[in-house]
């Protein structure tokens, strides 16, 4: 495994936007994984402990801008395109981007940065990324921060917030095949974003509040990433997330963890993060009845300094 310099995503600022603290301490980097593929990483601060940050499917290192601004100046802050999405080189085959190899990219990001062991802070995909590094790797992982996620099977336990549905699972992989094979998807997709962003942000206001306008630069951030090059990828690695369980293993993982849900959370219900917390040995919970899925940017007054309490707690 090799580690190059780069300078930091261009993205920074976001539109609109002024400069954050955090956004002049971004360092960005790259190493070859495992099996060869180019992971492009960004680490945040240089603290003497580590949060190594899994991203949501289509999330970006500005996804996690509250608690960068609060940690930075006390913890080194990782995070990475995944394989297949954005700044990273695809692999030679799609079965490569399955959730295994992405636990393979977190602990390459590791050995590359010289961390022996790190707290791992997942936001939806990356609950199922982190809860399997801490599977298959205990001795790297010093404690979870599970935001917004579910163990696995996506299609049967996210998607279907009040019970699941026979069927649906199966309906859902055709959908997503016929929305990947078809070229005109992503144009289709932008305008009806675009045409709905308005609608959208008002709905934030349930959960955020004024806040919630505040958030239009990284709603549309996060579209320009979805539907750019890496759309195929993208509509795959949902496939891969239903294909993905590590259920019947959560017992065995006997770090400390923070589950964190919202109870208007429509993708990852909270009644999977009940379970989580119920499985998993050293677990607690904070069940917010004011978020949805993005529960950090839309209650970042609650979730840092409970994010903060759980850490101060490991030492």
């Amino acid at each position: 495994m090799t580690t190059t310099q780069r300078h930091p995503d261009s993205s920074f600022p976001l539109p609109g936007e002024a400069p954050a603290r955090w956004q002049s301490h971004v360092r960005a980097s790259e190493i070859h994984s495992m099996d060869g593929t180019r992971i492009y990483y960004e680490a945040v601060g240089d603290g003497p402990k580590t949060l190594l940050l899994a991203n949501g499917l289509g999330g970006r290192l500005h996804a996690w801008a509250p608690l960068l601004e609060a940690l930075h100046g006390r913890y080194r802050l990782l995070t990475w395109d995944y394989r297949g999405l954005f700044e990273s080189d695809s692999p030679p085959s799609r079965r490569s981007l399955a959730i295994n190899r992405h636990v393979e990219d977190a602990v390459a990001i590791l050995d590359a940065e010289n961390v022996h062991s790190a707290v791992l802070c997942g936001w939806s995909m990356g609950v199922q990324v982190s809860l399997d590094v801490a599977a298959m790797h205990p001795s790297r992982v010093d404690g979870l921060v599970l935001l917004n996620g579910t163990y696995g099977h996506v299609f049967s336990t996210a998607l279907q917030p009040l019970f699941t549905v026979p069927g649906i699972p199966k309906l859902l992989h055709f959908a997503v095949r016929q929305l990947r094979d078809e070229p005109r998807t992503p144009a289709v997709l932008r305008t009806l974003a675009k045409w709905s962003e308005a609608m959208t942000l008002l709905a934030f206001t349930l959960t955020a509040g004024r806040r919630a306008f505040s958030l239009g630069p990284t709603l549309r951030q996060y579209k320009e990433d979805v539907l750019g090059e890496s759309f195929d990828h993208f509509m795959h690695l949902f496939q891969e997330l239903d294909a993905h369980s590590v259920y019947h293993v959560l017992g065995e993982i006997t770090a400390p963890a923070l589950v964190i849900s919202g109870a208007l959370d429509p993708l990852t219900p909270a009644r999977q993060s009940r379970e989580m917390a119920k499985h998993l040995p050293r677990a607690e919970r904070l069940a917010l009845l004011r978020a949805s899925h993005f529960a950090l940017l839309e209650r970042p007054e609650v979730v840092v300094p409970a994010i903060e309490r759980f850490l101060a707690a490991l030492g």
